[in-house]
């Protein structure tokens, strides 16, 4: 697969809820970093924040705006969205992804992380 191929295959499986088959187009050594928080290394350590994440959600749609490829590199801007109960939080990323021998070894996602917290106790009534 190209960079592109395995990072759209990662987002479907993400989509999908399937954690599974989201790590296991990953490296060893995989670092997960979502920029207003600390690295996440491993593979397992991934799959634990991505079910946090996911968790809540009855549906998950990543569409992508904008997306592409230099080298190895792949740089996508989405709009990550998560149903939760009847409605849907919303959150801008840029994210960045480096892909070695067909798996991704660097997920880096930039945003607002005012603008998760407002939309999830929103939703979820925990403000």
């Amino acid at each position: 697969m190209t960079p592109t191929e395995t990072v759209d295959a990662f987002i479907a499986a993400i989509e999908n809820k399937d954690i599974e088959a989201a790590v296991a187009l990953v490296t060893d050594d995989v670092s997960y970093e979502n920029m207003p928080m600390q690295p996440i290394i491993g593979p397992e350590a991934m799959a634990a924040t991505l079910e946090m994440f996911l968790a809540p959600a009855s549906e998950v749609d990543w569409p992508i705006l904008r997306q592409f490829e230099v080298g190895n590199v792949v740089v996508n801007e989405r709009l990550d969205r998560f149903r939760i109960d009847d409605g849907w939080l919303e959150l801008p990323i840029a994210g960045v992804f480096e892909v070695v021998g067909g798996r991704i070894s660097l997920w880096r996602d930039y945003f607002d992380m005012g603008t998760y917290s407002k939309q999830m106790a929103e939703l979820t009534g925990n403000t």
